[in-house]
């Protein structure tokens, strides 16, 4: 039987120990020691491998207290690159012990609500070092004050320092500097910037930050993951040894993602090679410093797929795990200018900007770079190419893959539909009855110009915006893509009582400007030639009348037509 595939699994031990597929990356534990850096920011996209990495650090680094405990740890790691590394890097396992904190949880509507997660977090890696306890190292008001954060029943300032504290009782308690692991956290600053209330929530975790990674005695080295480099001057105030790495740099990357080869090798292994052209042009396209990466979660997930069904359809796995709405507040919020570079990218177009790490969910909101550079570091946006300027680096944008262009087509047309339902088009309906085409078009233009259009699949863009807006009357059925006839007519319009009015709709999609006239015609041609009257006449209507309609970005032209 083959492995099983790690669908949601980021705990190492459990993924090593139930014999899930593993691809390989604890050559970061080399990189990471080579490196020697004392604080080191791993700033990734959502869901590109940062928890699991982190499980795996703790594994391997981690003094368990019990021989038997650190000899299971130590075999999780055979087979595997970085026990091929040499004795200066093996000699590592087992000889720290590790604080290992997730802040994912902190995901509520208000401040009180988000730092109750981030507490109950706190208090679960405190009761998981309660071994401490027993320690004689440790005196009683400090026993006291462990027992307090871990039941939850601390005050403020205990648990916006209790890293530092947690620290200082297991280097007391082992004699060994402790490692610091922190994953996702700007997970708590991107749900507190939704919800309003980022100042509280950026004023505690500086100062739980500050007291653990600032001057501590007791640290070995720490690393911490997230979305987004935020700012010094808002998080890591006065951290001059803060190591970052972005996507930017040629440093770890490729530690977090999928290579190339990587992922050709796991779909020889399921044996579902042939599928491989679909695998990369919806989920490669990422470049981290100069490697090529995959998204390892849509990897995994059309490889699940796969591996029951061959000819499976590749779906946009990733727009129900990553942070969405900062596409429907771009595009809910986008100017003239801004539409225009949308869609400029989801033509296949590039986009150049200059660079700026520090940004901030306050950012996306900004017009121009700042909003640009927030899509590339969450991962809505991929480096083409990168140069220098002096003294700027400049990256030339584009939207990575299928996937993603997927997320940013269905956010358009869910904030096209909210805009739509809005509005009333009485007028549209009105200038149908009566045959008035040149009406009809100057309704449709008018809902066009401000609308964000995609081109590569733009017969199904202007067939949703039209049946969107033609839905919106009580007093007409809307039927889209029916056989009738000799074919599939585009859309259909029906009054429910036999003797009222109804329509046929056809769309074309003109290559320029200048074949607008023309492909409406066609349009209505095609309604004729191809008899998509007949099923409403087999239904009883006798009032049909018909519309060729025909698009060109944000232009249409409308040809009318009686039913015969």
């Amino acid at each position: 039987m083959k492995k099983a595939l790690p669908v949601g699994v980021d705990n190492f031990a459990k993924l090593i120990k139930e014999d899930y597929y593993y691809v390989d990356k604890t050559l970061l534990i080399k990189e990471l020691l080579d490196l020697k850096g004392e604080v080191n920011l791993f700033t990734r996209p959502r869901r590109f491998g940062k928890t699991l990495n982190l499980s795996m650090l703790r594994y391997f680094f981690e003094d368990t207290g019990s021989d038997v405990e650190n000899a299971r740890n130590r075999e999780l790691f055979q087979g595997l690159k970085i026990m091929d590394a040499g004795g200066a890097y093996t000699n590592r396992m087992g000889t720290c012990p590790v604080i290992n904190l997730t802040l994912k949880s902190a995901k509520q509507d208000t401040f009180e609500s988000a730092y109750g997660k981030l507490r109950e977090a706190i208090a679960e890696e405190f009761e998981r070092h309660c071994e401490v306890l027993e320690n004689d190292g440790i005196n009683e008001e400090s026993k006291q004050l462990f027992r307090e954060i871990s039941g939850g029943t601390a005050g403020y300032d205990a648990y916006s320092g209790a890293l530092k504290f947690l620290s200082k009782c297991l280097y007391q308690a082992t004699g060994a500097q402790v490692v610091v692991l922190i994953d996702e956290y700007d997970v708590p600053l991107e749900n507190a910037y939704f919800k309003g209330f980022y100042d509280k929530m950026v004023g505690f975790i500086r100062s739980l930050f500050e007291s653990v990674l600032k001057t501590n005695d007791y640290l070995q080295f720490a690393v911490i993951s997230g979305c987004l480099r935020i700012s010094k001057e808002s998080i890591f105030t006065g951290l001059n040894h803060l190591n970052i790495v972005s996507i930017l740099d040629k440093k770890y990357s490729e530690h977090f993602g999928f290579t190339e080869a990587e992922v050709r090798r796991m779909m020889a292994y399921y044996e579902v090679e042939s599928r491989f052209p679909t695998m990369k042009r919806w989920y490669d396209g990422y470049l981290f410093g100069n490697t090529e990466v995959y998204n390892p979660w849509s990897v995994i997930k059309f490889m699940y797929d796969l591996y029951s069904d061959i000819d499976a359809f590749p779906h946009p796995y990733w727009i129900n795990t990553s942070s969405n709405d900062i596409i429907k507040e771009l595009i809910a919020e986008a100017d003239r200018e801004t539409k225009e570079q949308i869609e400029r990218l989801l033509n296949g177009e590039t986009l150049d900007i200059q660079v700026h790490e520090e940004v901030t969910y306050a950012d996306m909101h900004d017009k121009g770079e700042n909003l640009w550079n927030f899509l590339y570091f969450t991962g809505y946006l991929t480096k083409e190419s990168e140069y220098f300027k002096e003294p700027f680096i400049f990256l030339r944008l584009k939207v990575p893959n299928t996937e993603v262009k997927t997320i940013y087509q269905s956010t358009i047309m869910g904030w096209l539909r909210k805009k739509i339902e809005k509005q009333d088009f009485r007028d549209l309906y009105r200038a149908m009855e009566e045959g008035n085409a040149e009406k009809v078009g100057e309704v449709l233009n008018e809902q066009l110009f401000p609308t964000i259009s995609f081109y590569d699949g733009a017969e199904n863009f202007y067939h949703g915006f039209l049946t969107g807006i033609l839905s919106q009357s009580e007093n007409y059925i809307v039927k889209s893509n029916r056989e009738s006839g000799d074919g599939r007519s585009d859309i259909m319009v029906k009054s429910p009582s036999l003797r009222g009015r109804s329509f046929i709709v056809e769309v074309k999609v003109s290559e320029s400007i200048d074949d607008l006239e023309m492909d409406a015609e066609r349009a209505l041609q095609q309604i004729y030639d191809k008899k998509y009257m007949e099923e409403l006449r087999t239904e009883g209507y006798r009032k049909i009348d018909c519309f060729g309609v025909a698009f060109y970005r944000k232009d249409c032209e409308v040809r009318f037509g009686k039913g015969i």
